[in-house]
């Protein structure tokens, strides 16, 4: 037997074992659409070898990220145990949270809820015996 140098794993494989995606289906998806560089280089096989040092960009969710390969890893892990995979050399930003919810209360911003719409039949009803 002879050393083969550094180990070295499939890229898709790589990305599910450091929990970047749910599947592996999902990053050989991501893979096969051309959208992972590995050393600045577009790659679209998902059998492309990847091994410590090497760096990894590619798109998740809204954010570009910039991966450094640490390890190649025997197993998906926790995710303590994956974190420690790679280094993160552009982390993603926090988002911002709006200050308004999801669903808005009436107050012209969408359907009244049934507690506004007896209020404002209480006010029509006010109006209509003060006969103004």
């Amino acid at each position: 037997m002879s050393d083969e140098g550094p180990a070295r794993i499939r890229l898709d494989k790589w990305l599910w074992h450091a929990r970047f995606f749910k599947t592996r289906s999902l990053a050989t998806k991501l893979v096969l659409g051309g959208h992972v560089r590995v050393n600045a280089q577009r790659v679209s096989k998902p059998a492309t070898a990847v091994g410590p040092g090497d760096v990894l960009t590619f798109a998740k969710e809204d954010d570009i990220r910039i991966i450094r390969v640490l390890a190649v890893g025997e197993r998906r892990g926790p995710a303590p145990e994956a974190r420690a995979l790679y280094d993160d050399l552009d982390p993603p930003k926090p988002r911002e949270r709006s200050i308004e919810p999801k669903n808005p209360r009436f107050e012209g911003k969408g359907r009244p809820t049934k507690r506004d719409r007896r209020k404002m039949e209480q006010d029509e009803m006010r109006k209509g015996a003060d006969g103004t």
